[in-house]
């Protein structure tokens, strides 16, 4: 099969290979799918560059995301799932082979049956976004008529988290940086939306809840906007994390300890499998109902990989990034 790999960690262009190895074969209860698609999340161009983490087997397959059509069965699998189209989470996550090859095998538990009206690049685009987008709408425990702040409202994770808290009946405040932006968050359905290159996040957040302060933010950069947190959330409100820009950044203790907040921090890899279940069951429901928008920004070959890379690292591109399969 073709697949793109890196041996190294390093640049896209320097590390990245596409030639073609072995074929896998599916061992007991696993499943092998011939790709179509693969999603290119800010984590795997993290990965590959050794930022997150260093390269921890000879050869890396990189993409956590992928959707294809399970194509053959190891034992233990039920029949009934040859030929299923579905999506894929966690693929590369402590395994080295993911989704950006021609084909892949997993334990079945790992892949999701994809609606027939559902594109594979749309496929490719659940997965780590989709999943963290629900769980941490839950985790904020959004109810109708609550608020959230969303931060980066135009981000891959947070477009979920608006529809997924517009679902609930809540209200939701996306910041942005940009008028292109401003456009993504209010599609996915946001109520309002405040740029905080060119406004005073927490004067705009203060004036659209009446000085009450939201109910709970979800934060993709807690070393930036942790001292936010206190001028925004009402009294006991929660801080869902997910994300962070830096390793270490200070903390407003004394302000979040007086307010009595309570910080909740997600890493969607390792949510527990009924946390994982419960994403993927609301996944699948408003996938088949239609009621999932999606963002494709870019669609590139497997022979462009270290472009589709290098377009997530520069952060000029709105939506997700897939790699097509041949």
């Amino acid at each position: 099969m073709r697949a793109a790999y890196y041996e190294a960690n390093g640049p896209a262009r320097d590390v990245l290979r596409v030639s073609t190895i072995e074929t896998p074969r599916p061992g007991p209860g696993e499943v092998r799918v011939k790709l179509a698609a693969s999603g290119v999340n800010p984590s795997d161009v993290k990965a590959r560059a050794g930022l997150t983490r260093k390269i921890a087997f000879p050869r890396v397959i990189p993409h956590s995301d992928g959707a294809g059509v399970i194509d053959a069965i190891g034992a233990g699998v039920p029949p009934s799932r040859l030929g299923e189209r579905v999506w894929i989470w966690n693929a590369q996550w402590r395994r080295p082979f993911g989704t950006c090859a021609e084909f892949v095998t997993l334990p079945a538990e790992l892949t999701v049956r994809l609606p027939d009206h559902i594109s594979y690049e749309i496929g490719a685009c659940l997965g780590v976004p989709a999943i963290t987008g629900y769980h941490a709408v839950a985790m904020a425990e959004a109810w109708a008529g609550s608020t959230l702040l969303i931060s980066g409202g135009a981000g891959q994770v947070a477009q979920y988290a608006i529809q997924f808290a517009k679902a609930r009946g809540a209200v939701v405040i996306a910041t942005i940086s940009s008028e292109q932006k401003a456009d993504q968050a209010l599609v996915a359905g946001a109520d309002h939306v405040v740029d905080y290159k060119r406004e005073d996040v927490a004067a705009a957040v203060m004036d659209l809840t009446d000085s009450a302060g939201v109910d709970a933010v979800i934060e993709v950069d807690i070393a930036a906007n942790a001292n936010l947190l206190p001028k925004v959330l009402r009294p006991r409100g929660t801080v869902v994390v997910y994300g962070t820009g830096k390793t270490n950044a200070p903390f407003p203790f004394q302000t979040v300890l007086t307010s009595q907040l309570a910080l909740k921090f997600i890493f969607v890899y390792e949510i527990s499998s009924e946390e994982r279940q419960e994403a993927i069951s609301a996944i699948t429901r408003m996938l088949e109902d239609n009621r999932l928008r999606h963002t494709v920004a870019l669609t590139l070959p497997l022979d462009e990989v270290a472009a589709a890379h290098e377009a997530v690292e520069s952060g000029s591109t709105l939506g997700k990034v897939v790699v097509k399969l041949p």
